[in-house]
């Protein structure tokens, strides 16, 4: 019989069979414990390789590159135009500066599995 007591296990299920009225969130903490499980790794080297990644994917986009990973998705740098705005309180109309913002598009294997 399967143990399900782990959290990882119970979140990793949560993401396949979310709860109603409620989303999931897969904290890193989590992610380095799942790491850690699936490659046989101690958490330490587990958490150096997560964090490896996210650094890479990071340095990789301030530089203006895209990061590919096949059968996930891209990360990319997107350009947002300048635009007009207004405050909330006043009412007055602002510019909002452009502006590059991070962006994510999903494979199409994700978009799969998601579906």
């Amino acid at each position: 019989m399967t143990n399900f007591s782990s959290p990882c296990i119970v979140k990793l299920i949560g993401l396949f069979y979310p709860k109603k009225g409620g989303e999931e969130n897969l904290t890193k903490r989590e992610l380095i414990e799942i790491v850690a499980k699936k490659a046989n790794l101690t958490n330490k080297a587990a958490r150096d390789a997560v964090q490896s990644v996210i650094n890479s994917i990071r340095d990789s986009l301030k530089r203006g590159e895209k990061v590919v990973i096949t059968g996930f998705g891209t990360f990319s740098i997107r350009q947002r135009v300048a635009r007009v705005g207004r405050n909330p309180k006043t009412g007055a109309k602002i510019t909002i500066a452009a502006r590059k913002a991070p962006g994510f598009t999903p494979g199409k294997t994700l978009k799969k599995v998601v579906r």
